[in-house]
């Protein structure tokens, strides 16, 4: 099957789900954040797939405000001491950090798919 030939897949559906971009069924993962070398369904080249320090920031400024904000109202409700701050939030920011950067790494792969994005070049190159 040639690439106009899969029907339209949603990027932010498959990018969530962690599916192939092309074909929105295999899977885009061989490890926790390794990407597999080709979709096991359609044969999709993922060489192109980079998704760089995106997905790192998006997920601190994510966790950021969920765990400051979690801290912030924990300290004015209850006034707990420091010890149990780290004690709550240090596996809360492990626990949301590792939670989230799959997901978003593979929808950053999925609309880098979808929008066609390549890297930058020089209008004086060739």
């Amino acid at each position: 099957m040639a690439a106009d030939e899969y029907p339209p897949v949603n990027p932010y559906v498959a990018g969530l789900l962690g599916h192939c971009p092309r074909c929105g069924k295999g899977h885009l993962f061989q490890g926790f954040l390794k990407l597999a070398p080709r979709c096991e369904v359609c044969g999709l080249d993922l060489a192109f797939a980079d998704s760089g320090d995106g997905p790192a920031v998006f997920v601190m400024t994510i966790a950021g405000f969920i765990v400051v904000g979690a801290a912030l109202w924990v300290e004015v409700a209850y006034a707990p001491p420091y010890w149990v701050h780290a004690l709550i939030f240090l596996p809360l920011t492990v626990v949301v950090c590792a939670g989230l950067l799959r997901p978003t790494k593979s929808l950053l792969i999925a609309l880098q798919y979808f929008n066609r994005a390549e890297e930058g070049q020089r209008a004086d190159e060739n």
